[in-house]
């Protein structure tokens, strides 16, 4: 088994198995030169340059896992949203109602996204390491599809949530059976492990937390449990919400770099932690790097941890900067260091 597979089934391994998340995207120049040709929803939905995007990385790093490229909004359109990207999501026909939401479609399997599941059946020819599928968890893209597009404070999402609670649950009812079905096909087409994106989780406190968002990703969790492959859940600025996360029938949960992992540790017993190093920190010197991946590494011990950033590499880092951070992550011996 892969060194990424073990620490995500609780092995704690010699050394963390490092992936990074937007591993493939705009601070590579090679990627960037397919932008040149091709929108952002044309790599996402032709399965051979969703390919090509996902392999650049591999090319150039010894990373131990590869992420397939796509979005987590993707799914969405197969439900009767229009989607577009400028460069961020925006959604022209967003859900307001529970007429609106009882209008979503919720498809066949088959229907939704089938050129993720051709790209992930190429990749696995291609790979010698994991791959991971992904997808939002259900209160995330709710998020979206009621605001229409990014915001600040989602202030809009948030009213609706306690004005409109029952339209809320039945949106909050078909994204996570479509998405149980998504994820469930990316295993099918030869996906290794899943991870799910709560990105806006934590602009919720623990009552809304607790009510429109961990019933739902739980649900995602179990619909995905007699597959046998590794869950991650990673909710960002969600510290505030560690006792509810923990709570959640997953395998692997990913910080950000708010969380200490010695705090997370202790308060998520039984769990693979994932994270967690501040993808500015790429944006320094290659001795500031070195020095904050160690302590990242020494935060992680104590048990099973892949190393990975808090969040998206950002578009600005030196792809020289990235293959500093993983030469180093993969020399740190953390049997000796512990």
């Amino acid at each position: 088994m892969s060194l990424f597979l073990r620490a995500a089934n609780g092995e704690d391994t010699e050394r963390a198995p490092i992936w990074m998340m937007r591993q493939a995207g705009r601070y590579l120049p090679e990627y960037r030169d397919m932008k040149e040709k091709w929108s952002f929803w044309d790599l996402c939905t032709h399965p051979e340059l969703a390919t090509e995007v996902t392999l650049q990385p591999l090319r150039r790093y010894a990373l131990d896992a590869a992420i397939v490229f796509s979005d987590i909004m993707t799914p969405l359109s197969s439900m009767g949203l229009d989607i577009d990207f400028r460069p961020g999501p925006v959604i022209a026909n967003p859900v307001r109602s529970m007429a609106d939401a009882m209008a979503l479609r919720v498809p066949d399997a088959e229907e939704i996204t089938p050129f993720v599941h051709d790209a992930i059946r190429m990749l696995r020819k291609e790979l010698k390491v994991p791959l991971i599928g992904f997808g939002g968890a259900p209160l995330t893209l709710a998020t979206y599809t009621v605001e229409g597009k990014g915001s600040k404070d989602y202030a809009l999402f948030r009213q609706f949530l306690w004005s409109q609670p029952e339209a809320a649950e039945a949106l909050l009812d078909r994204i996570t059976e479509v998405t149980v079905r998504y994820l469930r096909l990316q295993v099918a087409a030869g996906a290794q492990a899943v991870q799910v994106f709560d990105s806006w989780a934590g602009i919720h406190d623990e009552a809304a937390y607790r009510r429109f968002g961990l019933p739902y990703a739980q649900r995602v969790f179990d619909g995905l449990a007699d597959l046998n492959v590794p869950r991650i859940y990673i909710a960002v600025a969600s510290g505030h919400l560690m006792k509810a996360i923990s709570e959640l029938h997953c395998e692997v949960i990913s910080l950000d770099w708010r969380s200490p992992l010695t705090a997370a540790r202790a308060a998520l017993p039984g769990k693979v932690l994932q994270g967690n190093l501040d993808p500015a920190v790429l944006l320094g010197t290659p001795e500031v790097i070195e020095r904050e991946a160690a302590r990242v590494l020494r935060d992680g011990l104590g048990g099973a941890h892949i190393f990975n950033l808090g969040h998206g590499i950002m578009k600005e880092t030196p792809p020289d900067h990235a293959a500093r951070l993983i030469d180093f992550v993969t020399q740190f011996d953390r049997h000796r260091a512990g």
